[in-house]
Parts: structure tokens; sequence; C-alpha cells
């Protein structure tokens, strides 16, 4: 039986096994190729690991249920038996999601929100497994050809809590759900920007756990001017700091040392705030 609570740090470790992924396609298509990254992503202090067989990068042409299967399947049967960390598959079909929970995975990550497959809310509440909805306006393919919303942090945090809703009455536990905004997914940089903004806000509206995935994306590259996905990891870490600090409870990074890292000062620096603050109110 997963639940949120027991995860020890925010950090979701990002593992593409596919050839065309925005930021590392390609890289990782090789089971062992993969094994061996997510085992690295894992000794950097990943929390989770965040298995994708599926392109949902903007413009991503989907593949069958075959195709996925024959990529992330092996690479959770291997990690199953080597890791210490759950084992996150990104998916939106029900029947991957129930074969890779019977590998060894304890969490789905669907961007769809289960609304791409209606047997998936059913396969996670049976195996009682954690459960990550996304919002997305669209699907990959289209996403990003004219995102619009009236007011999108509204808007965002409305879907999330029907969806949230749905998951329960499917059975999946409440502290086995977390929320996702979606950075990127069918939204403009302002978009993104606003979401970002208000993260406590959100949060409070959804009243469950905050997964923001800043990784590498469009809207960074935008700001910074830099159209290399691999080059914009300084600019996700300050979307990584900024979305902790404003109560995010996990983020989903490429760069998983370099974000421990960052959780890790801001916990001292917490810490040190509050021995400051108690020690003055004793004085």
């Amino acid at each position: 039986m997963f639940r949120w609570a027991t995860i020890s740090g925010p950090v979701m470790g990002v593992v593409n096994v596919t050839p065309d992924s925005f930021s590392d396609g390609g890289r990782y298509d090789a089971p062992e190729a993969a094994v061996a990254h997510a085992t690295g992503l894992a000794d950097a202090g990943a929390a989770v690991l965040d298995i994708g067989g599926e392109s949902t990068r903007p413009g991503a042409v989907p593949v069958d249920e075959a195709t996925e299967l024959r990529r992330v399947i092996p690479v959770i049967e291997a990690l199953a038996g080597t890791v210490a960390v759950p084992i996150s598959v990104d998916t939106t079909k029900a029947a991957v999601a129930d074969a890779a929970l019977r590998a060894g995975a304890t969490i789905v990550n669907d961007v769809s929100a289960g609304t791409a497959d209606d047997e998936m809310l059913g396969v996670v509440a049976a195996a009682q497994a954690g459960y990550v909805v996304m919002h997305m306006q669209g699907e990959p393919g289209t996403m990003q050809a004219d995102p619009h919303y009236d007011d999108v942090v509204g808007e965002v945090a409305a879907f999330l809590g029907t969806r949230l809703d749905a998951a329960r009455a499917a059975g999946v536990a409440d502290d086995a759900l977390m929320a996702d905004p979606g950075i990127g997914f069918g939204k403009t940089l302002e978009h993104n920007l606003e979401l970002l903004a208000s993260l406590p806000e959100l949060i409070a509206a959804v009243g469950v756990p905050v997964l923001v995935g800043t990784s590498r994306k469009g809207f960074l590259g935008r700001i910074i001017d830099e159209a290399d996905p691999a080059a914009r990891d300084d600019a996700t870490l300050a979307t990584v700091v900024w979305a902790l600090e404003r109560g995010a409870s996990m983020v989903r990074v490429h760069d998983v040392r370099a974000a421990v890292q960052a959780a890790a000062v801001l916990g001292a620096m917490a810490r040190a705030s509050v021995a400051r603050r108690e020690m003055v109110e004793t004085r």
C-alpha cells in the first residue's frame, strides 16, 4: 500500500526510455543504459524514479501499447530488484500501468489524469498504488498550438480537483494522491509563470501534495534565450527552489544531484529560521 508520506525526499528523477523525448531522447532507450542512468539518479538522491516509454513533449507522436511495454517493463523489472527507492511509471495506458505495477512499480504518473483510459483509475486502486494526476489542455501532439484560459490557476485547480475526486471515487486512497499543474502542457510562457507564482493558492485549492515539473522546459529556454534543453539546468534549479519554498512537495527533474542539494540547503535554512525565532520568542 503506497503512501506519499513515506517518501524520503522531494526529488523525482526522470528516466526517459524513448528515442524522441525533448531533452535526452535516445540516450537511455536501451534497457541497460536506462537502468544504469536510473541507478545513478537514485545514488544522487532521487526519492522516486519516474520511468517513461512514451514522449509527451509538444508535438509528440503517440506509441502503441506493445511498444511502450517493450520499453519500460525490462527497466522496471531490473530496477525493482536493485534500487531502494519507489519506481513510478509515466503512462496514460491502463494496461501499461498494470504491467508496470506487477513488475515492481508502486506509482503511476498519468499526464492525462485518467481521462485517456477509463480503466486507469481502477488499475491504480486495485494495486493500492500512488497516483499523480496532471493537468493538460489538449494532447501532446497539439497542446501548444493555441492554449487559452480565462483564469489559468482557477481552471487548472478545478480540473485537478475533479480528477482527484474521480480517483477517490474509484478507490484510490486520499494519501496516495498527488497533483501536478502540468507546467508546459498546453500553457504559454505567461500561463506557466502565473501557475508558478500562484503555487500556494493552487496547493491550498487541491488539498493534496503537489508535484512541479519544470525541468529543461521550453518556457525556460525562452526566458534565458537557450535553445538547447540540456543547457537549461541552472534555470531549472531556480524554479526548483521557488517551487519548494512555496510548498511543492516534489519536483521532477533531470539533474537530480543539484535539486537534492538545493533541497538540503533550503531545509537547513528553514530549520535555522525556526531555531532563531524560538530563541527570540523565549528571551
